[in-house]
């Protein structure tokens, strides 16, 4: 799986929860999830188990707290799937 095809699946799964749908539709990976999206501290919870999910992988909760934004989950996945 190509960087690209991460960082548009990222985008997708973080669709739902983004209250900012305008910041959404040029995200890109400086794209800081809380602050530029208004995803809610408490749903990124949620966001992190739909990478699980959607990826196959297993996110530690020290990996979790550096995913700040869509360029850092990308770069997480992308470590997690070889």
């Amino acid at each position: 799986m190509t960087r690209e095809e991460i960082l548009a699946k990222v985008v997708e799964i973080v669709r739902p929860f983004a209250k900012n749908k305008d910041a959404l539709e040029t995200a890109g990976p400086e794209t800081n999830i809380l602050e530029d999206l208004k995803v809610n501290s408490a749903r990124l919870v949620d966001v992190i188990l739909e990478f699980e999910d959607e990826f196959d992988i297993e996110v530690e909760d020290e990996d979790a707290d550096s995913v700040n934004t869509i360029g850092d989950a990308v770069d997480l996945i992308e470590a997690k799937i070889g």
